[in-house]
């Protein structure tokens, strides 16, 4: 079995020694474009060059190095034989829950608040938090979101779940499919959304469906920019439907100084650092995912193209 390192926009001296420990029995090269074709049966890839394919046509499969592939899946030089496999964890998904656990107390015990009365030297203790004043709902119940919830649970906030197909969760209520979606958002007051990205949710996080949540909703997006109206959830803020919106994705990254949300006073910005991907964790399973295939094994983390994750 032949590995290709084809992330150009990364180190692969910080990448290879870690890769060939776990594949010893494996050839392990970089992506020369300018050379010759590897020949190569995988390839480890990020929002790779269309070139990529046009000059490796041996390949198998590719191997993202993170768990949103809806770049990939636009890549019309990507042959239909060839698997794309995402990455299922890789110590993302208990960051995505420090983060959203984050979010959440940031509003639900008044931290913020807080801050401010620190700055202006105020001692003013509140009301203390009841948990019941505080149902959450996560949209996207799969690795990543499923553990969000379970962290959620562990907390006793009411917490419930949306995905398209049935999923179970021990404490967590469940909805599914088109025809739950108001109910699920009826109920809730702190939306997470952890979806995929596919045309069916592409701007999902719009006036129409959040203004379904119940009064003083706060919204918290860790899953692609491409979800969210930004001048929906801006004009949601001004109005007050909102309270407030815990922002970690933006459909242009780095988000234009020009946006409203940099300024707003109840919106909250970061980078784009909700999970990072973890070398170590990546490296072992993606490893574990290779040796399947190359003993004939059925892998998870291949990515059903019609279903866009």
């Amino acid at each position: 079995m032949h590995v290709l390192f084809a992330l150009p926009h990364r180190n692969p001296d910080e990448w290879l020694p870690g890769l060939q420990a776990a594949m010893p029995d494996f050839t392990i090269s970089v992506w020369d474009p300018a050379g010759p074709p590897a020949n190569a049966d995988v390839a480890l890839v990020w929002k790779p060059p269309a070139a990529l394919f046009a000059h490796e046509t041996n390949l198998k499969a590719v191997f993202n190095l993170g768990a949103g592939v809806d770049a990939l899946l636009k890549m019309k030089e990507i042959p239909a034989h060839v698997q794309i496999v995402r990455l299922e964890d890789a110590g993302m998904s208990v960051q995505m829950a420090e983060y959203v656990l984050y979010a959440l107390w940031r509003e639900s015990r008044l931290f913020a608040r807080y801050e401010a009365d620190q700055a202006a030297a105020r001692w003013d203790p509140r009301e203390g938090l009841r948990r019941e004043q505080w149902p959450v709902g996560v949209l996207g119940l799969g690795v990543v979101g499923s553990r969000v919830a379970e962290a959620l649970a562990a907390f006793e906030y009411p917490v419930a779940g949306w995905s398209r197909t049935a999923r179970g969760i021990d404490g967590v209520q469940t909805y599914s499919g088109a025809d739950q979606l108001p109910a699920f958002l009826a109920r809730t007051r702190v939306l997470v959304n952890v979806l995929p990205l596919t045309p069916e949710t592409e701007g999902i996080l719009n006036r129409a469906t959040l203004s379904q949540l119940l009064p003083h909703a706060h919204l918290i997006n860790v899953g692609r920019g491409e979800h969210q109206n930004e001048d929906d959830i801006l004009a949601l803020l001004e109005e007050g439907r909102l309270d407030s919106a815990s922002l970690d994705v933006f459909r242009t990254e780095p988000l234009p100084a020009a946006s409203g949300l940099w300024q707003h006073p109840r919106a909250h910005v970061t980078p784009h650092i909700a999970a990072s991907t973890l070398r170590e964790e990546t490296i072992a399973q993606i490893a574990g995912k290779i040796r399947q295939m190359a003993r004939g094994e059925p892998m998870t983390g291949v990515v059903a193209r019609d279903r866009g994750y």
